[in-house]
């Protein structure tokens, strides 16, 4: 006599349990992956706007530098960007120091650009950089 080999009837909803937690598996893996798309994209843009904060206040930093160095005196204002950076404004401040060494003076001047797209809490993507300099004449 053979034995019978029949699958037992209590299996008989298992495929369906099995094909469930598969779509539920599939759909998670779906939604993280979109999540982590989003976060990408708007770290991506952040790190644009940085770059072109730092770009922004690095010109006026230059800006301010040479005039200094031309004029002798403080060069201080704002400035106004084309291109990508228009939407960058730059506001340049200065301290100077004069110090006499022997029968010569020595002028110190301490400079700082400061550039920004909007406020604080404005727009998703505010920037913000600041740069010194201290320059001898």
């Amino acid at each position: 006599m053979r034995p019978d080999f029949r699958a037992p009837r209590h299996s008989a909803g298992f495929g369906l349990v099995a094909a469930l937690f598969l779509m539920i598996v599939v759909t998670v893996i779906i939604m993280t992956m979109a999540h982590l798309s989003a976060i990408q994209h708007g770290t991506s843009s952040l790190s644009i706007q940085q770059a072109r904060a730092y770009q922004a206040a690095r010109a006026g930093l230059e800006w301010s530098i040479a005039r200094t160095l031309d004029n002798g005196t403080c060069a201080v204002g704002s400035l106004s960007l084309s291109g990508s950076l228009s939407e960058y404004s730059v506001a340049v401040t200065c301290v100077s120091s004069v110090y006499t060494e022997g029968t010569s003076s020595v002028a110190i001047y301490r400079l700082t650009a400061t550039a920004q797209n909007g406020t604080p809490g404005s727009r998703p993507d505010y920037a913000y950089r600041q740069l010194t300099a201290v320059v001898e004449r």
